[in-house]
């Protein structure tokens, strides 16, 4: 080819690829056949009653590796789980709650160290058990140490908005003296909620949608499934005392809150469903130090912060060896359902056994679905375990 003709290939290539959108590496389709061993051992606990189905997935920095959906999302129906099964995620809502904190500290619109006093006025009211004023932080209630006091059940089902939940946390003392000690605190999740509708002026649904899970291609995390995304969402089971069987049960929040309730007050600590691939996405902006695809989220100084470990020497929650950071449990020293994971890895669990976990040391991101009530402790699972075990022995 002579000179002239390949200049105008060139010229031809490149007007070409300005028209022809680009697909990024993690949006790639995986090859679902890929790591076999994991849904292997996790069918035994399909055949125990443990759970009815799950989806699996394993992903890098710039690509799934494994996606796979076993069992059944409903076992009365025999419906096949399917790798875009939706599952209601609870308190794996928290990181995202923790990432929009961190992203409006970015922007010198908070500090994590400001007193939640400058936000929400009525928190100067608080005192501790001593009678002195509480002083509460942000970081208090991102790292689980502030001891404030939870919404009933009847003032949970009652409000509608952030905004209505306030009174219920400011009008008793905390349990304890800030900082001392460290309590799973839903209340301290949802006030840093109404936090950042008050510093960015948008509702929490908005905000993380315009941010973060619009931005990151999440087209199925939401508060509010439509009737086609209920139509994909994995059906909850629970283990029946009598039976030991797995028996349909009803998708309640915390304090018995309806999640199929369009109007219910969209919470910070626990309201969001998703899918495996969506939640991927989310863990792949923080593998990759808080930018994916071009765009940038956080600052990297923003994610050693998340994964820093800000609750100090206090012990915390719900396996042994962990610190907190910032709305997410950090692995101090891997041991037992972690001791396959690198200390430094973190992530979060839901209530129903939902779990995902990122370990930035070998640059991977477990992400684990299932559906299940009435687990123990369902960071303490052997399905997460297992699940675990099985990911990493397929990685090496």
């Amino acid at each position: 080819m002579n000179k002239s003709l390949l200049g105008l290939s060139v010229i031809l290539l490149g007007f070409v690829a300005l028209f022809v959108p680009s697909v990024p590496a993690s949006a790639a389709p995986p090859d679902s056949g890929n790591f076999p061993a994991i849904a292997e051992a996790l069918k035994p606990f399909i055949a125990d009653n443990e759970i009815t189905g799950a989806v699996t997935l394993v992903a890098t920095k710039d690509r799934i590796v494994h996606l796979a959906a076993i069992g059944e999302s409903d076992s009365s129906a025999h419906t096949p789980m399917k790798p875009d099964a939706i599952f209601w995620i609870a308190s794996m809502t928290k990181p995202l709650t923790g990432t929009a904190i961190l992203m409006l500290q970015d922007e010198q619109k908070l500090s994590i160290e400001d007193p939640v006093a400058k936000f929400i006025p009525d928190f100067a009211n608080i005192k501790t058990p001593s009678g002195k004023p509480a002083n509460l932080t942000l970081r208090h209630l991102l790292t689980h140490t502030s001891g404030l006091s939870e919404a009933t059940v009847e003032q949970q089902k009652a409000a509608k908005t952030l905004s209505d939940l306030i009174p219920h946390f400011v009008d008793k003392p905390t349990k304890f003296e800030p900082g001392e000690k460290w309590m799973y605190c839903q209340s301290g999740i949802n006030t840093l909620g109404r936090i950042i509708e008050i510093a960015s002026g948008q509702p929490l649904p908005d905000f993380l949608e315009k941010r973060i899970t619009g931005p990151l291609g999440m087209r199925d995390t939401t508060f509010y499934p439509s009737k086609a995304q209920q139509a994909r969402t994995a059906r909850t089971y629970s283990k029946s005392k009598e039976t030991g069987k797995l028996e349909p049960a009803i998708v309640s929040l915390f304090a018995g809150l309806d999640l199929a309730d369009t109007g219910r007050v969209p919470l910070a600590n626990g309201g969001l469903y998703s899918t495996a691939s969506d939640y991927a996405r989310f863990c792949q902006m923080l593998l990759n130090n808080g930018a994916l695809d071009g765009r940038i989220y956080l600052r990297p100084e923003s994610i050693k912060l998340m994964s820093s470990i800000l609750s100090g020497d206090v012990k915390t929650g719900f396996t042994p060896g962990n610190g907190w950071g910032t709305a997410v449990c950090v692995v101090r020293e891997p041991q037992g359902v972690t001791a396959m994971l690198s200390p430094g890895t973190f992530g979060h669990g839901g209530a129903y056994g939902t779990q995902a976990w990122i370990d930035p040391v070998k640059g991977v991101a477990y992400v684990l679905m299932v559906q299940r009530q009435n687990f123990a402790n369902s960071d303490a699972s052997d399905v997460r375990k297992t699940f675990q075990q099985a990911a990493v022995d397929a990685m090496k």
